[in-house]
């Protein structure tokens, strides 16, 4: 007799990429669809992500000099309306009050889609000198953008991030901000944390953020060959200075507009840690993010045995782990195991009775994959090393995966046959404003404009650009 085959805990990846996505959301235990079309409830262990998200980010961003604020959840409606291309950009998306306390309002007021609007407002109060700037501001907080086609994490009506908000004295200073915050904050946490191998670039024309007059992109590609843009860094101009009035006087004594930043991240980075390194089996998560970086089970309830997964788990912390002691034996082994599995820590410590005669525990790592047993005494100074060498693993793979689905290629057609399994490259010069539209109606998208040695270009029209075309989530 056959033993049956077991059902996979998740449907295949390549079987049904956006379905896998969803099991895995489920069953890891990260997030629910909330009531209201759209929205998201973010589960602990989710939250636990993008709560280390935070921190990492949070440190980048006071070591660029920005500081925390908080700007009110409701905009005055004709706040919007003062920067044309801005509202336009956001009109099909707003949500708008127009009753509270039982009355019709005076005048509706919008849920902040972003807080470029009413930032300004008080920039224009706050700005009297050129000694105020440049004046460097981030939030974190919830935004609210109605969604036509949501999905967990990614695009959801309803989802957390940080914005910051800056303004300068110059041109040169605002923009030399936008590139620092693209580069050391978002790059560096990007690449160096969640082992994502994104690609810095800048935006075209049609994709720049409504209001902005360059948009700075981080894209990163996904398990089924998609992009995900990760974040941006948009160098506003003076456009929201002109219709907002934020004037400074200068050291010599003339009123001037000031230039201005902004740029996020959201809980789409959640998403996009699911889809770059989630695999069959569940999670996958990068080592220098992860809330448990090793867990120590207990196969068996006896007390020696508990005894002494507890005293691992006492060491491991000791030594810079973050480790939880999984003692629940209440819960048949086998399931715990793969629990910790779907939900990707990165090591799994087990030990039972026969571990314990040898003076071993039997060590798993999740991101390459097997177990081997290894000596209850080298676990201080072999975990750190595992975990270090699992990072750089995740990132070369992200690597590796961006490198052999990309396809030169010299011909819109070519193009679009290389965006169905990943991306293309194709010369700037070639394609151009009419070929990005002609690609649109393929449902392929110009992700960034890169410059022919690979570093971000200057402007749109320099010789050489090459466009990174996709299709997007």
């Amino acid at each position: 007799m056959h033993a049956m085959a077991k059902a996979p805990v998740l449907t295949p990846r390549a079987e049904d990429f956006p379905r896998w996505y969803q099991d895995l959301i489920n069953k890891a235990e990260l997030a629910d669809n909330g009531p209201v079309r759209g929205t998201m409830v973010i589960r602990p262990y989710g939250y636990g992500l993008w709560e280390r998200m935070q921190q990492e980010m949070e440190a980048r961003i006071k070591a660029a000099g920005a500081s925390n604020a908080y700007f009110p959840l409701f905009i005055p409606q004709s706040y919007l309306t003062r920067e044309a291309e801005h509202v336009e950009g956001f009109a099909p998306e707003l949500a708008v009050v127009t009753h509270g306390g039982g009355k019709e309002l005076e005048e509706p007021v919008v849920v902040r889609p972003t807080s470029e609007t009413i930032v300004n407002e008080y920039f224009s109060k706050w700005v009297q000198s050129y000694r105020d700037l440049p004046l460097l501001i981030n939030q974190w907080a919830n935004v609210v953008r109605w969604e036509m086609r949501p999905r967990v994490f990614l695009r959801t009506t309803e989802f957390l991030w940080q914005e910051g908000h800056t303004a300068h004295a110059t041109y040169d200073d605002a923009r030399a901000y936008a590139e620092r915050i693209h580069r050391d904050v978002y790059h560096d946490f990007m690449v160096n944390v969640l082992g994502i191998d994104v690609v810095l670039g800048r935006k075209t024309a049609r994709e720049r953020f409504a209001g902005a007059i360059n948009t700075l992109t981080l894209e990163g590609m996904m398990g089924d060959g998609k992009a995900l843009q990760m974040g941006t860094s948009h160098e506003l101009g003076q456009n929201f200075a002109k219709a907002f009035g934020t004037r400074y006087l200068s050291g010599d004594g003339r009123q001037e507009l000031v230039w201005q930043t902004s740029w996020g991240t959201s809980t789409r980075m959640v998403g996009g840690l699911i889809m770059s390194h989630g695999d069959d089996s569940g999670l996958r998560v990068p080592p220098r993010l992860a809330p448990v970086q090793a867990v120590v089970l207990a196969v068996k309830g006896d007390d020696a045995v508990l005894a002494k997964v507890r005293e691992i788990g006492g060491r491991l912390a000791a030594a810079g782990v973050r480790v939880q002691v999984d003692d629940r034996t209440d819960v048949p082994f086998g399931r715990r195991a793969v629990d910790w599995e779907l939900k990707g820590v990165p090591v799994r410590i087990e030990v039972g009775p026969r571990d314990l005669e040898h003076g071993t525990a039997l060590l798993a790592r999740r991101i390459p994959g097997g177990k081997e047993p290894v000596r209850v005494g080298e676990l201080e100074a072999l975990v750190p090393k595992v975990l270090e060498e699992d990072q750089a693993l995740l990132l070369a793979q992200s690597r590796e995966r961006r490198e052999d689905r990309t396809a030169d290629t010299r011909t819109i057609e070519e193009a679009v046959e290389a965006a169905a399994t990943g991306w293309a490259r194709i010369p700037w010069a070639v394609l151009g404003p009419d070929g990005e539209a002609a690609l649109a109606e393929q449902g392929v998208s110009v992700r960034c404009l890169v410059a022919a040695d690979g570093s971000v270009p200057d402007r749109e029209d320099q010789p050489g650009n090459v466009a990174i075309v996709a299709r997007a989530y």
